[in-house]
């Protein structure tokens, strides 16, 4: 039997309208977006992405290299998002295990896809994103679920890095959206984003359905 992330219609990359939301909220947010379908040829979208492999100015020099994650990489994904969920204050929140990380990511026709941050053979962060669509753009957009730069690594570069190297995606591949979520308290992240341009969307509320909630609504006549 195929795993269930075979169902469906999938696009396979390397690898948002530029914009955040104030709160942690995933791209199943905001009613008007589906999973892609399949639009182009993956392995020509993987050879015009940049790969960014060279040194950036910070508080130290440092040679930053994005690449796709592997399934050697799956431990890491998995530490780097228990770290993520301590930071953004939910430390129990992490109910995943290391085992979904590689069935999602590593299976036939992935429907989610992650890249690695390091420096030199060290992991210093990752980004995990998919795609969704735009009814009123006609266009699919990239969704980044999270990007994580370890603590004594962040104010390099890395974040910024990580960050280009998916705009570089969403424009090859032809995305007219590149989207993700930040929480309302995290004024920090808030300032770095909208430096780059990105704007609020504030006049959206998410909405979500989980647990028993989505079950019942799934099993109503």
């Amino acid at each position: 039997m195929k795993s269930a992330c075979n169902a469906g219609i999938h696009y396979q990359s390397t690898g948002t309208r530029l914009s955040l939301r104030h709160s942690k909220q995933s791209s199943r947010l905001g009613g008007k977006s589906s999973e892609i379908g399949a639009r182009a040829d993956a392995a020509s979208v993987r050879g015009v992405v940049p790969i960014l492999n060279e040194p950036i100015q910070g508080k130290q020099t440092m040679a930053i290299s994005i690449v796709p994650a592997t399934p050697e990489d799956v431990t890491q994904i998995w530490q780097f998002v228990v770290e993520l969920a301590i930071y953004e204050r939910e430390p129990d929140a992490v109910i995943a295990t290391k085992e979904d990380f590689h069935r999602v990511l590593f299976c036939e026709s992935p429907r989610a896809y992650a890249v690695m941050c390091r420096d030199g053979d060290t992991p210093i962060g990752f980004a995990l994103y998919f795609y969704n669509f735009s009814t009123w753009l006609g266009r699919h957009g990239l969704y980044l679920e999270d990007l994580y730069v370890t603590p004594e690594h962040r104010g390099k570069g890395a974040g910024k890095a990580l960050l280009q190297h998916l705009a570089g995606i969403a424009v090859a591949e032809g995305c007219g959206r590149f989207e993700w979520s930040v929480l309302d308290w995290n004024q920090p992240a808030i300032d770095f984003y909208e430096s780059m341009g990105a704007k609020p969307q504030s006049e959206w509320v998410g909405y979500r359905l989980t647990g028993e909630a989505l079950q019942a609504l799934a099993s109503q006549n």
